[in-house]
């Protein structure tokens, strides 16, 4: 079978996790501080401090930005669940901003146009986190600009999007946000097996996040308020959470991290198969903004309506060939949890039409052309 995705594990990349295991830590070493520096060194960030998942990554960014009741946070419904309920398990209030049909990103004008009411109704958001869906990046400039005049903070949730860039700078320089936040599923670009990483610019925001992944504690002398104590004296200042990355995660991220530019690169050459190979059919194949590099996480086509299947049935059509095709998202607002907070279908139209239509295809950096000929010859012979 041909999944959507899938990590691409080197013999270096198992070398690194076995060395963890004969050494002496499994976790709280050496190799988690190996593994932030290589990516805030790539990403161009001074800060990075890694966790155990993205969805903890979302949730003490939240609590870094101190989003609490009364809050809203504002995210695009084009995203998986963890994107907005981030700013539930803070107890603050969410809300969504169409996409862009084009990119499938959080539109500017939209959140421009929303900002303009909810400002006259006294509800502007705390937080926007716009997703860098499939790998390409928001329009991070404009949302900018709307931050400075409104006021709210920026979390980039780039799950999607490590390698790509935007302006010719790596998403993850946080040049347009206050956080960043990377997956590390092994489905994405690369991987930890789970795990996530945050990067920014302040480093009071990075010693908060720090300090919310392990429980709130710290062994800093020049920040204990008892002084001359043991050296095994810590001291819990905050509520925090054990959100700690291991030391096998992070040895496997700081080889992966090697691979990283080769990784993104070949998604690049897959795409342009692709797009050679389903010329002609009845597909939307993605646009790309002529300010953004992708990092292609997802290579998403949506079917046409004067294609002879629809999306349900071509879907069906190819998993029945074992090609594990996927849909890449049910928009949030339709998730039963959300519907009973007074969701709706039609909420975000835009969102819906996309996600009515989309099939993500494979894409990973170990698909073999042999199988990428196969999902296209399989898509042909449906379609025409």
């Amino acid at each position: 079978m041909i999944p959507y995705g899938r990590q691409t594990i080197s013999q270096a990349d198992i070398e690194s996790v076995v060395q963890v295991l004969r050494s002496d830590f499994l976790t709280q070493g050496p190799q988690v501080p190996a593994f932030e520096a290589a990516v805030a060194q790539h990403v161009g960030a001074p800060y990075a401090v890694a966790v155990n998942s993205a969805t903890s990554a979302l949730h003490i960014a939240c609590l870094a930005l101190e989003l609490g009741p009364g809050d809203w946070l504002w995210t695009s419904p084009n995203s998986f669940v963890a994107s907005a309920n981030c700013a539930l398990y803070c107890g603050a209030q969410v809300d969504f901003v169409d996409i862009d049909p084009q990119t499938y990103n959080l539109c500017p004008q939209r959140l421009a146009d929303k900002l303009v009411t909810a400002k006259k109704a006294g509800r502007l958001p705390k937080v926007v986190v716009p997703v860098h869906f499939a790998g390409q990046s928001c329009d991070m400039q404009a949302i900018a600009t709307l931050a400075q005049e409104y006021g709210f903070k920026v979390v980039e949730d780039a799950s999607h999007a490590i390698g790509g860039r935007w302006l010719g700078n790596f998403v993850g320089g946080c040049q347009y946000s206050d956080i960043t936040v990377f997956s590390f599923h092994p489905v994405k670009i690369i991987t930890t097996a789970e795990g996530g990483l945050l990067t920014t610019r302040d480093a009071g925001i990075a010693q908060r996040l720090a300090d919310l992944r392990s429980h709130g504690i710290t062994r800093d002398a020049a920040r204990l308020h008892l002084r001359d104590q043991g050296t095994w004296y810590y001291e819990q200042q905050s509520l925090g959470f054990n959100y700690r990355m291991t030391e096998l995660q992070a040895a496997l991220g700081v080889s992966q991290m090697t691979e990283l530019d080769r990784f993104v690169a070949r998604r690049h050459e897959l795409v342009a198969r692709y797009e050679r190979g389903l010329a002609g059919l009845p597909l939307v194949k993605p646009w790309q903004h002529s300010a953004s590099y992708s990092a292609f996480h997802l290579y998403i086509v949506q079917v046409t309506d004067n294609a002879a299947l629809d999306r349900r049935a071509l879907f069906d059509t190819l998993r029945s060939a074992d090609i594990l095709a996927n849909v890449h998202y049910i928009p949030i607002h339709l998730q039963p949890h959300y519907t009973q907070m007074g969701f709706k279908v039609g909420d975000f139209p835009n969102a819906e039409a996309y996600y009515s239509r989309a099939i993500s295809l494979p894409l990973y950096a170990s698909l073999s052309e042999t199988d990428q000929d196969y999902v296209i010859a399989t898509l042909k012979e449906a379609l025409q």
